[in-house]
């Protein structure tokens, strides 16, 4: 069975045949209606189940329109709906739900929860995010890179920020990719040292530097997140704020990368506050591609999860 917890999870050669697949995908849809059905409708007659224990816009709806652009259906169930874990345990729910429907993707808090219900799944199950990572979004973030700029492999991206759970991933992704990757941010929001070292025994570069400027020189990427989350308190705002101005992403920090360096962030963005207006509507970042990107890569992980 095909789970797709995280990036580092999952072999190689799969995650090159899965974003090949959503490349194809995306260039047969050119011109065509969103609601079009692809090619042979590959998701015709499975149903999949798309859970929201944290509010969602882009992964709600490139899901649930992946799924109905493949010919599928969805069921898309909120955490106040199922009280996952609160009342019926995650081990039973993942068995009654693998018996009605063909796969589940999750948005949670928690990865114990995710790693429970794959365990007892009979079906496959798909991470759409949880405090430690965030794949989808660096399988659609790759996909827009070498859409623009060709392979990743070998080159220098760069985080400025928080090292929260979309770095990780980037840290997964570097490993598998072969690209290298510098974290750039306060000490007191350092990522995992686990999520480098992984990709440090893989044979790519993983620094730390607390100097932006030289951080970003000569990265082809640059890539940020927001600040705060939606839980935080106001005084947990105000001192995440202070930490990370220094290493907010403007016109003159990408002066410091290369003339060509892209520059994403996966959205909602806090404008002018972790980025810019000048960065974020400027000629080099592609941080609408990576919206669109979402969908196409999402699909690709589905139909390898499925296997069609």
């Amino acid at each position: 069975m095909n789970h797709f917890l995280d990036i580092n999870k999952t072999d190689p050669s799969d995650l090159r045949a899965i974003l090949d697949s959503a490349a194809a995908m995306k260039s047969a849809r050119v011109g065509l209606p969103k609601g079009t059905l692809d090619a042979g409708a590959p998701l015709k007659n499975h149903m999949v189940a798309l859970i929201f224990e944290k509010p969602s816009t882009r992964t709600r709806v490139s899901f649930d329109l992946g799924v109905r652009q493949m010919g599928g259906q969805t069921i898309v169930l909120s955490g106040s709906e199922m009280q996952l874990g609160h009342g019926e345990t995650i081990a039973d729910t993942a068995q009654v739900l693998s018996r009605y429907v063909d796969l589940i993707m999750i948005r949670t808090f928690e990865e114990d929860v995710l790693l429970e219900l794959a365990d007892h799944a009979t079906v496959p199950v798909i991470n759409g995010l949880t405090n430690r990572s965030h794949p989808c979004q660096i399988m659609a973030d790759i996909q827009t890179f070498e859409e623009h700029r060709g392979p990743i492999k070998g080159k220098k991206v760069v985080w400025c920020g928080d090292g929260n759970n979309v770095f990780a991933s980037f840290a997964h992704a570097a490993g598998q990719f072969g690209f290298d990757l510098t974290f750039s941010g306060p000490k007191t929001l350092d990522p995992e040292a686990v999520f480098m070292d992984e990709a440090r025994a893989k044979g790519v570069t993983i620094n730390v530097e607390r100097d932006p400027a030289k951080a970003v020189a000569g990265a082809d990427l640059v890539v940020t997140d927001t600040w705060v989350s939606m839980h935080d308190s106001q005084t947990a705002r105000e001192r995440r704020h202070n930490q990370l101005r220094p290493y907010q992403v403007n016109g003159a920090l990408m002066a410091n990368a290369k003339p060509d360096a892209l520059f994403m962030h996966c959205l909602p963005a806090h404008r002018n506050e972790e980025a810019t207006d000048e960065v974020m509507d400027g000629p080099n970042s592609v941080i609408f591609d990576e919206a669109e990107n979402r969908l196409h890569a999402q699909k690709g992980i589905l139909r390898w999860c499925l296997g069609v």
